[in-house]
């Protein structure tokens, strides 16, 4: 009689301490600054003081002769390496940039100029004895201004970054819009954010030797950084080896270098000599990329009984001068109403180049779909006379509105925001909360309850690698791609890999942050690693664990099928006798070939790269209470719930902290946070006694529910981290709002602060925004300075056709990055034939040409059906242009004959 086998081992779904923390917590971490190499360095930046204008002279000399002060580097030293800064798609960013200002400045904080010297505080002193003379121009600083106001930069066509949408009205959802029952619009504004992480950026690079560099560096991912700079630098025989051991948050703004770690990294190039910059805080909120500023008008149409029937965003994002990537925020619309059932939608974004430091990455990119949106809910169930409750309950999608496709084509398959909803109100009780409110009210107290559903997009982005190796030890060694910033991957992996191979966790060690160890992994960013990285640790070690069952069969006479391993230890069912360490299968797997099976490979070894679904979605649903003082606008979070469903949890304490964190996030952009400029464009929040992040006084506990429905991916995983972040601040919004019900309505304008607060409750006009100083109503400027000559007037079209016979190189710049492709045209008349060739294929097209001018449409069917509309202009070997992308918007082409 068989035994049954030793039951496995189960590490996933536990609440493991989470190994890094000792380490962490006792201050044992290596961050960069902890970094010193003999012969370093220290770089100091000289920044500008205005946010536009240009450089007439820049005097260094008193600054070079200053006692332990090797270099004063301006832009002129750092040109002959001919970088190319890239933005987060690996192409050319789309307008001329250079890692210091180049005749040019176009926001407070600009770098300018590099000191290198033997200390930091010697560097700091030299650079303050840098003499720059500047002809300041009237600056373009807000959304506003960017509409109005002069090109910030001059040679493109407007200040528009980027668009995506229709610019012309949709005539048939206007009608929708115009014939329903109810219609309710909303605009909103929300504030400028600094990312604010614990650990500020910082890089330390070196030559070592001739053909490699290494570089230090706090980012989202070193495989990913090495791949922008080996880009970037594009210096053949030299590799790059990228090294970031802990990370003390990122947030999105380390996902690549930018200009300062550019100057430093080629400063040490230069000078041959290990060079350290570490940014400081006041650097951190002045001068490094920031995000979310950004409006959005959203207009929904319900029917009688509630339900949606259209809708219509118009969405505007502050790109500053130099974003990592010039955006419009398509996922905002991808993503708004992909929770509910809506029949129909169109938008039109934009993004805006303005004299404000670059727009980056923030946690949940796209947050604003979720708080228009849900703040719209709201306010439609007041308009309507409806329970907010009972109005999402009427438009979620539910288990049995699925599979269905959203009306930008987003599959839905096995989302929960419904369930989340009912597992939600499960704890907490509307009804007996409502008979709170109004005895509360009555007493002169003013509690509100917020509600919000979400789902977000997670683990969307490439694959990655985990690379398996039993040591003869018997302890497991991981190399990951995965990179963490503090999100406890180190834990996580090690739990997934323990349970494949039955080992303890603590026999698991996990190495990332090495660009040189293990494969390309693109880091951490949207929610992507639990997913994507657990996924290729389950795989990974499945792949181990038959191998050493393969082997263990082989060495003691036993089928592959009755070998288990646990605790350790590799077991055959029926026979305890026979079980065996792990270490002992090790060391005859590396130390005697002779006794593996024969064609197996010795060692014991494996590794995967998981490639995951293409989208899988994580919902949720949430509850905030709070209670207002009529006296004072203080807003004061008495209840906080959380209901999630990221599917089925590797460690539920790391979920549970990932909700936290970006909760704690959600009430600061709510509430507190505000990297505000004035109307010269001088950042007003230069230190965190201005910059206000929430403190362990703002923020509640939080209370959790788990769904756990398992996903498509391996392990039935789903991602969690930027969550909280997402749903936090509508459901903070809503609950301020229903607790100022008596009052009016509370204009979503952030950051909600108590003097805002009071002049709804003292039924005061909310303040208004200053006018900018580019519309014609603005009568007094604040400062008296030349404003930059207005857009030259568009080139005369020539009446009589050039040569476009022939092939020709165009690019164009789409949402993704450049898109280059190879053009042949054929004229005959006022007719036009031609193809276009590109990585994904060839494809014909006819036209028609009207003097220097040639227009054609083509219908494409990948990522996705739309027709694009083709309008370019030629002038000799020359050709610009545009292409109109359906909601994609319409993207620049450039290019010159072949």
């Amino acid at each position: 009689m068989n035994a049954p086998p030793i039951p496995a081992q189960r590490f996933i779904g536990r609440r493991v301490p989470r190994k890094e923390d000792g380490r962490l917590l006792t201050g044992r971490g290596s961050f960069v600054d902890d970094i010193i190499l003999p012969g370093m360095l220290h770089a100091a930046f000289v920044r500008s003081p205005i946010a536009r204008g240009t450089i007439r002279s820049i005097d260094t000399d008193v600054a070079r002769a200053q006692p332990g002060v090797h270099a004063v580097l301006t832009q002129a030293d750092l040109a002959p390496f001919g970088v190319t800064m890239l933005s987060f798609f690996l192409g050319p960013v789309e307008v001329a940039m250079t890692p210091l200002a180049d005749g040019r400045v176009a926001y407070v904080g600009h770098p300018v100029a590099l000191v290198i010297a033997d200390d930091r505080y010697l560097a700091e002193d030299a650079a303050s004895l840098v003499v720059v003379d500047y002809a300041e121009e009237a600056a373009v600083v807000t959304l506003d201004d960017a509409r109005l106001g002069p090109r910030v930069h001059p040679d493109t066509d407007d200040n528009v970054a980027a668009l995506m949408g229709e610019e012309d009205a949709d005539a048939a959802l206007e009608a929708l819009l115009a014939r329903a029952p109810h219609l309710v619009s909303q605009s909103i504004r929300h504030q400028r954010i600094a990312q604010s992480p614990m650990e500020t950026r910082g890089v330390v690079a070196s030559l070592q030797g001739e053909s490699e560099l290494l570089v230090h560096i706090t980012c989202a991912g070193p495989q990913l950084v090495a791949r922008w700079l080996t880009l970037a630098l594009d210096r053949p025989g030299l590799s790059v080896r990228v090294i970031a051991k802990d990370v003390g948050g990122s947030f999105g703004l380390k996902n690549h270098p930018w200009m300062e770690e550019v100057s430093a990294i080629l400063a040490a190039m230069l000078l041959r000599r290990p060079v350290k910059w570490i940014e400081d805080r006041i650097e951190n909120l002045t001068a490094a990329n920031q995000a979310r500023e950004q409006e959005m008008t959203l207009r929904a149409a319900f029917d009688a009984d509630g339900r949606l029937i259209a809708s219509h965003a118009d969405y505007a994002l502050n790109n500053g001068a130099y974003p990592m990537g010039a955006d419009a925020n398509i996922a905002v619309h991808m993503f708004l109403w992909s929770a509910y059932n809506i029949p129909a939608y169109s938008f039109v974004s934009r993004g805006w180049y303005s004299n404000t430091p670059g727009l980056a990455a923030y946690r949940g990119p796209w947050a604003i779909e979720t708080l228009a949106r849900e703040t719209l809910l709201d306010r439609a169930a007041r308009q309507i006379g409806i329970d907010p409750v009972e109005l999402r309950r009427r438009n979620l999608c539910t288990a049995a509105d699925q599979p269905s496709v959203t009306p930008l084509g987003i599959p839905r398959e096995d989302i929960t925001p419904a369930q989340c909803l009912e597992k939600l109100l499960a704890v907490v009780d509307v009804p007996a909360f409502r008979a709170e409110q109004a005895a509360a009210r009555a007493r002169g107290r003013y509690l509100g309850l917020g509600l919000a559903a979400y789902i977000e997009p997670t683990g969307a982005a490439g694959s990655e690698l985990a690379q398996l190796r039993i040591e003869p030890t018997g302890r497991v060694v991981a190399v990951m791609s995965v990179h963490s910033q503090g999100h406890g991957t180190q834990t996580t992996m090690a739990q997934c890999i323990a349970e494949q191979l039955g080992v303890p966790i603590e026999d698991v060690t996990i190495f990332d942050g090495d660009s040189s160890r293990g494969g390309f992994g693109p880091g951490a960013g949207g929610s992507r690693q639990g997913v994507i990285g657990g996924g290729a640790a389950i795989r990974a070690g499945r792949l181990l664990a038959d191998k050493v069952k393969m082997v263990a069969a082989h060495l003691l006479n036993a089928s592959p099928e009755a070998i288990s391993l646990a605790d350790g230890m590799v077991h055959v069912a029926g026979a305890p006798e026979m079980r065996r360490t792990l270490r002992e299968i090790a060391e005859i797997a590396y130390g005697e070939p002779g006794r593996m099976p024969p064609g197996m490979e010795t060692g014991l070894e494996a590794q995967y790269r998981y490639d995951p679904p293409p989208m899988t979605f994580t919902s949720a649903a949430h509850a905030c209470i709070v209670e207002v003082d009529a006296d004072t606008g203080f807003v004061t979070i008495q209840r906080w719930v959380s209901s999630e469903d990221c599917g089925v949890m590797i460690n539920p304490a790391v979920v549970e902290g990932q909700i936290a964190g970006g909760l704690a996030q959600a009430i600061g952009s709510v509430l507190l946070e505000d990297a505000a400029r004035d109307a010269q464009g001088n950042p007003t929040a230069a230190t965190f006694k201005d910059y206000a992040l929430p403190t362990i006084f703002d923020v509640p506990d939080f209370e959790y529910v788990h769904a756990d429905t398992p996903s498509q991916a391996e392990g039935g995983f789903r991602g969690v981290g930027e969550g909280g972040c997402i749903i936090g601040p509508p459901t903070l919004v809503n609950a301020i709002a229903d607790a100022l019900a008596p009052f009016g309505e509370v204009p979503v304008d952030l950051p909600l602060t108590p003097d805002k607060l009071m002049t709804v409750i003292e039924g005061q006009p909310w303040p208004e925004r200053p006018v900018s100083r580019f519309h014609p109503d603005h009568l007094a400027p604040e400062v008296d300075v030349p404003a930059p000559a207005a857009p030259s007037p568009p080139p005369v079209v020539p009446a009589a056709p050039v040569g476009i016979g022939g092939a020709w190189k165009l690019v164009l710049a789409t949402p993704m990055g450049p898109q280059p492709m190879v053009a042949h045209f054929e004229v005959t008349g006022d007719r036009v034939t031609g193809r276009l060739e590109a990585d994904q294929g060839s494809q014909e097209f006819a036209g028609t040409i009207a003097g220097n001018q040639v227009a054609w449409e083509m219908k494409v069917t990948k990522p996705m059906a739309i027709t694009l509309k083709y309008a370019l202009m030629f002038d000799g070997d020359s050709v610009t242009g545009k292409c109109k992308m359906g909601i994609f918007g319409t993207v620049k082409v450039r290019g010159e004959r072949a």
